[in-house]
């Protein structure tokens, strides 16, 4: 479902800012794959979900999504086979604009708009049925500014907004970081609740070495640009906090330095 092959990015070139951030980074991704991505402060994670999306060019390589090469598409192109959730909720939504608005707009993604006005009543009640799902008493302010809910309410509706029209891929940029550990909770077991149920293609970004750990079929460290680790299935389960910091030592030849995970 993705391909990163031999990738390459460099910001601000022949500068004294110069700062290679991928560097002939590769990565094959299944279809169903649910990837844990982790690495220290620069390792290129946040450089590699752009890359996907589009939001820089890369230098050189190639980015295929199912079998179609987006690597030169514009991001707008890219929108059709991604959803993303960031890590500030306030990213994701429109806050002036009703739920029901919000969602209309995530559910038209990728389609042919007409001359139609409004939102049919049809429409409304798969609304409801979708925000149902996320427990968190949605479905009853359809009408309600998005900009009124909280931080939490914000994110879970972002992450369902993403997947309304079912993406090939699904980019999680730390989207649990900015919440508090209670309301954090509660948004990844949505998340895992909804990549299963419409099993996705997921790749996400965290801080938290025991998420990392606990979540998904597969982990990724990144380090310097380049993917130093990749473990999957029952060796994923059995790791340890402690197995991650050693691994990183040992493929990278230095100590992990990143006071969030390490805190974490």
């Amino acid at each position: 479902m993705l391909d990163i092959i031999n990738v390459n990015k460099t910001f601000n070139k022949n500068t004294i800012n110069e700062k290679k951030a991928l560097w002939g980074l590769n990565l094959h991704l299944n279809e169903g794959d649910f990837v844990t991505v982790i690495g220290g402060n620069g390792a290129g994670k946040s450089t590699m979900l752009n890359m996907i999306a589009g939001v820089y060019p890369i230098d050189s390589g190639k980015i295929v999504i199912d079998g179609v090469n987006i690597s030169r598409k514009p991001e707008y192109q890219r929108a059709k086979y991604i959803g993303r959730v960031f890590q500030d909720p306030m990213m994701g939504t429109a806050a002036g604009m009703e739920i029901q608005e919000n969602m209309a707009l995530a559910y038209r993604r990728g389609r042919k708009r007409g001359l139609s006005w409004g939102i049919k009543p049809s429409e409304k009640d798969f609304y409801r049925q979708a925000l149902e799902k996320l427990g968190l008493g949605l479905q009853d302010r359809l009408t309600n500014k998005v900009g009124l809910l909280s931080g939490g309410q914000r994110q879970a509706l972002t992450l369902l907004m993403a997947t309304l029209q079912r993406p090939k891929l699904l980019l999680l940029d730390e989207h649990t970081a900015a919440l508090d550990p209670k309301t954090a909770a509660k948004v990844l077991s949505i998340t895992k609740e909804i990549v299963e149920e419409q099993h996705l293609t997921t790749l996400m970004i965290t801080h938290n070495m025991r998420d990392a750990i606990e979540i998904g079929n597969r982990l990724v460290m990144m380090h310097e640009g380049r993917v130093i680790y990749d473990v999957a299935g029952q060796e994923k389960k059995n790791l340890e906090v402690e197995d991650l910091l050693k691994k990183f030592e040992e493929a990278s030849g230095k100590e992990f330095a990143n006071d969030r995970m390490m805190l974490s």
